[in-house]
C-alpha cells in the first residue's frame, strides 16, 4: 500500500508525525514503549532535518497524516502507516488481524482521517498555543 518512495531510505524505518500535537506526541509516546527492539526512528515534520532527509515529502502532506518511510524508501501514510507498523512491533501484532481483513481498508482509511482532522480537538490546545488548527 506504499505509494511513493523516497530518494535516499534511512537507515532505520523513521515514523514522521505532528510533534506540536499532543495527541499525536501521546500516540508517538506509547509507540515508543512499545518498539522494544529499537527498529523504528521518531522524527517530528517540524524538525528542520526531514525536509533535508525526505525532500519529497511536502509539509502539507505530513501535516494531513502520520507518515513511516521504510529502509526501502517506501513511503506509508495514515491508516497505511498503522497498518504497517502492526506488522513491525511484536506488541502491535493482535491489531494486525483487524487491519488486514480483505476489503477494510477505506474503512481504516476514513476513520483514520476523522482521527486526524480532529486530533487538536481530541487532545485540547497546547498552552502556547502551537497545536491550534492551521
Amino acid at each position: 500500500m506504499a505509494q511513493a518512495r523516497t530518494t535516499v531510505p534511512p537507515v532505520r524505518d523513521t515514523v514522521l508525525y505532528d510533534g506540536q500535537c499532543r495527541f499525536c506526541r501521546g500516540q508517538i509516546s506509547l509507540l515508543r514503549r512499545l518498539d522494544f527492539t529499537g527498529r523504528l526512528e521518531f522524527t517530528s515534520l517540524h524538525d528542520p532535518r526531514v525536509q533535508e532527509s525526505f525532500p519529497e515529502l511536502s509539509r502539507d502532506e505530513l501535516m494531513q497524516e502520520m507518515v513511516v518511510v521504510d529502509t526501502r524508501g517506501r513511503v506509508w501514510r495514515g491508516a497505511g502507516a498503522v497498518r504497517y507498523l502492526c506488522r513491525r512491533l511484536v506488541a502491535l501484532w493482535p491489531l494486525a488481524l483487524p487491519l488486514h481483513v480483505p476489503g477494510s481498508m477505506p474503512l481504516w482509511s476514513g476513520l483514520y482521517r476523522l482521527v486526524a482532522r480532529n486530533r487538536y480537538r481530541l487532545a485540547g490546545t497546547c498552552a502556547d498555543g502551537a497545536c491550534r488548527l492551521p
